[in-house]
């Protein structure tokens, strides 16, 4: 299975996504915000980035451009739960696999996760 770093700052959704993923088997490795990804990112190899938007210290898509510029080969798979947010992805296309709308139910982002691994 995948070794996935979930980027997200509301703890709830964090944890809740990370045990959906270890149902399926992949290993997850959880950061707070972009900040705190980026250092994971730098320390550990992953498959799959999920991460937020919006989010302090460092947002989404600051950490996607420096993601896909240091790992271009890892899948890269956003989520959101603001429509403008959602726009600003738009010139990542090349970079990401979707954009995943907020609040998504458990069968959502498993599925999600599993087209981003196999696209």
């Amino acid at each position: 299975m995948a070794k996935i770093l979930i980027t997200e700052d509301e703890d709830a959704l964090r944890s809740f996504v990370a045990r959906a993923l270890r149902l399926d088997g992949h290993e997850t490795v959880e950061a707070g915000d972009g900040a705190d990804g980026l250092a994971c990112l730098q320390t550990e190899n992953f498959d799959l980035l999920l991460s937020d938007i919006r989010m302090p210290v460092m947002d989404g898509i600051e950490l996607t451009h420096q993601a896909a510029a240091a790992f271009p080969a890892m899948k890269i798979l956003l989520m959101t739960g603001y429509a403008e947010q959602r726009e600003r992805a738009d010139d990542l296309a090349d970079k990401i696999v979707d954009v995943i709308s907020k609040p998504f139910s458990l069968p959502d982002i498993r599925k999600a996760v599993a087209l981003a691994l196999a696209a």
